[in-house]
């Protein structure tokens, strides 16, 4: 399949914000398959240059793509049925059964021959440096009910050389099984990505700063981590008490040795952006400000008061990487969101880096809301209406007052936005109102920004309900789906007209 011209981050571009699983179709939620590739002809036909997902890592704690069972597996609830069925893995007859029921019949077909084994014995021994450990992992995982792997029997826990032996004696088929399943997410991966380049669309990835505590990675290396002998973590990741929270946020990841990492060159991060690089065109670097500084809080806090910042890797780390992947200028997107001091400005325009600029910061009461205002926009930024961790457009406009925002406030930040819009008649303003999403999509476009990008929420003026993260909660959040043929022909020539007025449209290769 030939290849158009990708778009780079210093193009003047646009594209649209939408994770996978977010995609309609008939399963329990979107996959790599027909939808995604149709949903790729759709950002063609609007003249867009982008899809942007979140991390599209096997998921842990309450299903959040940021919680990552592994920093190089892919999510095997994206894997495509549809190929699977097309391969002879599976018969028509397992089309209702549930994702994992599906992967678990295929794999059985596998065994029995249904599969292509030169490709799989490729794919498993290009992956080994991750896969056998994640499939170590995994397998003990799913024998021990799903339970973390600091409570697992501590031989296991603490890899010891001869209970892992034995393990792998003991259990050659479910190691085998998460191969297999990473396998398959791998050649959909490379198939979406081919059609994708064939229509001139790069894919934007995000890697979450931290790794989740329950992950392969953190099992594996624990000397790179701040642990007790338990494997318990002694210092968590979060930031501390602001506007927002009085106790602050306690993510409570686990928060690295960057002692120890420097000491070995970055290693492990390196193969992390070297692997993620590998399947998209650029990345979204998540609390990019932890590279420059992070809070610290001990291990037994409840919350995240009784912090300490420290000092992150800095430029050191970003020279390695730089040096390390060869690339003058990276591919990354610094989500710069937070208390941006002089140092984390400093680290970003160093290695050249756009930053982030939010829309919906832009009418608030925050000192730094000033920075969100689309004439104060630099060209190396990436512009949104909003993030998957925001309202939708169309909720936020209209939210009657919640959460860390009163009705007065709401209020305020509707007349504020109104005004920039340029509506002041009642008339005009009933107007824009309704329109909301379209006004908003249309002030990042004409910004001198050189990307921006729109969550697929904002394109059909959903409200709240269609919102895909509620920081701080972890029930109900990641499940938003698209309805079938939402994004239709008549959005996509909006957009596509919006995009060709403020000279977002690449020309063909």
């Amino acid at each position: 399949m030939p290849v158009a011209r990708l778009p780079k981050l210093s193009d003047r571009t646009s594209g649209v914000l939408l994770h996978p699983t977010s995609l309609p179709g008939g399963g329990e939620n979107g996959d790599l398959g027909a939808e995604a590739r149709a949903f790729v002809d759709f950002l063609a036909d609007a003249g867009q240059s982008w899809w942007q997902m979140l991390p599209v890592g096997p998921t842990g704690y309450a299903n959040s793509p940021y919680s990552a069972q592994s920093a190089f597996a892919g999510n095997p609830a994206l894997i495509d049925t549809e190929r699977l069925i097309a391969d002879g893995y599976l018969s028509e007859k397992d089309r209702p059964l549930a994702r994992a029921e599906q992967l678990t019949n295929a794999f059985l077909a596998h065994v029995n021959g249904g599969g292509r084994p030169r490709d799989f014995q490729a794919f498993v021994k290009e992956a080994r440096p991750w896969l056998e450990d994640f499939a170590v992992y995994r397998a003990i995982k799913r024998l021990h009910g799903e339970a973390q792997w600091t409570l697992w029997p501590a031989p296991l826990r603490d890899r010891d050389p001869a209970a892992l032996r034995r393990f792998r004696a003991e259990h050659p088929r479910e190691i085998d099984f998460v191969r297999f399943v990473q396998w398959r997410f791998a050649r959909d991966w490379q198939a979406l990505r081919a059609h994708a380049h064939a229509r001139g669309i790069g894919l934007i990835g995000d890697i979450p700063i931290f790794m989740a505590h329950d992950s392969a990675d953190v099992w594996k290396q624990r000397a790179l981590y701040h642990l007790d002998r338990a494997g318990e973590a002694t210092l968590i990741s979060g930031v501390p008490p602001d506007y927002f929270s009085e106790t602050g946020q306690r993510w409570g990841n686990p928060l690295y040795r960057w002692d120890r990492m420097r000491k070995n060159g970055y290693a492990w991060w390196i193969e992390r952006f070297r692997a993620t690089l590998a399947g998209f065109d650029a990345i979204r670097l998540d609390h990019f400000i932890g590279f420059s500084r992070y809070w610290a809080i001990p291990g037994g806090e409840p919350t995240a008061v009784n912090g300490k910042w420290r000092r992150g890797p800095g430029a050191h780390f970003f020279k390695a990487v730089r040096r390390a992947l060869r690339a003058e200028r990276l591919p990354l997107i610094a989500e710069d969101l937070g208390v941006v001091t002089a140092e984390v400005r400093a680290l970003r325009d160093t290695f050249g880096l756009p930053g982030i600029k939010v829309l919906q910061f832009a009418f608030g009461t925050d000192p730094n809301a000033p920075d969100f205002l689309p004439h104060n926009y630099p060209r190396n930024a990436v512009a949104y209406t909003g993030t998957h961790d925001n309202d939708t457009t169309a909720g936020w406009f209209h939210d009657p007052g919640s959460g860390t925002r009163s009705a007065e406030q709401t209020e305020k930040e509707r007349r504020v936005a109104l005004g920039y819009l340029g509506h002041e008649s009642s008339e005009a303003t009933g107007a824009a109102a309704r329109e909301i999403h379209w006004q908003m999509i249309r002030m990042i476009l004409m910004s001198v920004a050189n990307v921006a990008i729109v969550p697929a929420q904002d394109l059909l003026g959903l409200g709240s309900e269609a919102r895909m993260n509620r920081p701080g909660t972890d029930r109900g959040n990641w499940a938003f789906r698209l309805a079938a043929d939402a994004l239709s022909p008549a959005i996509a020539n909006r957009l596509r007209g919006l995009c060709t007025t403020y000279d977002r449209v690449r020309a063909a290769a």
